[in-house]
């Protein structure tokens, strides 16, 4: 009988993440949670001689949030130079998760054109240990750059 090892699960804390921002690539290790999703849009379709309502795929959107310890200035002044001169910042976070324990090997995800949809400018907290904020963005491409592997079972 085969099962999943519990080792070959991957853990949350064990993975890394690079933004590629105007040509610099720069390590996001204040990074505390990041979660990007792809939604499909459908479109409602009717027709003869059917009841049901059908659904037709029509595109997709592609969303995120990451929480981050309150340490870095990049994001703000990136906020701050479009809203002083209308130019905005596209750039890609590259994603890979890798926990050695596991036999499946490594994935790395490419989010491209991550555009921020908002940024908190000043923070202050008497009750937080250590200061975060969630960084809401939109992203308009996908690539998978590594695959993970089969599990040894």
């Amino acid at each position: 009988m085969t099962f999943l090892k519990a080792k070959d699960t991957i853990s949350g804390q064990e993975g890394r993440a690079f933004a590629t921002i105007n040509n610099q690539v720069e390590e996001m290790f204040y990074i505390k949670t990041l979660e990007a999703t792809v939604e499909k849009q459908k479109a409602e379709v009717k027709t003869l001689g059917r009841r049901g309502v059908q659904h037709k795929a029509t595109g997709w959107s592609g969303s995120g949030t990451m929480t981050i310890f309150y340490m870095t200035s990049r994001f703000r002044q990136m906020m701050l130079d479009y809203m002083k001169t209308g130019v905005d910042t596209y750039f890609d976070i590259e994603v890979t998760n890798e926990d050695p324990t596991s036999s499946i090997g490594y994935q790395t995800i490419t989010l491209r054109d991550v555009n921020l949809d908002s940024v908190i400018m000043a923070s202050l907290d008497t009750e937080s240990d250590a200061l975060e904020e969630e960084v809401a963005f939109t992203f308009d491409g996908v690539d998978i750059n590594n695959k993970f592997g089969t599990p040894a079972l």
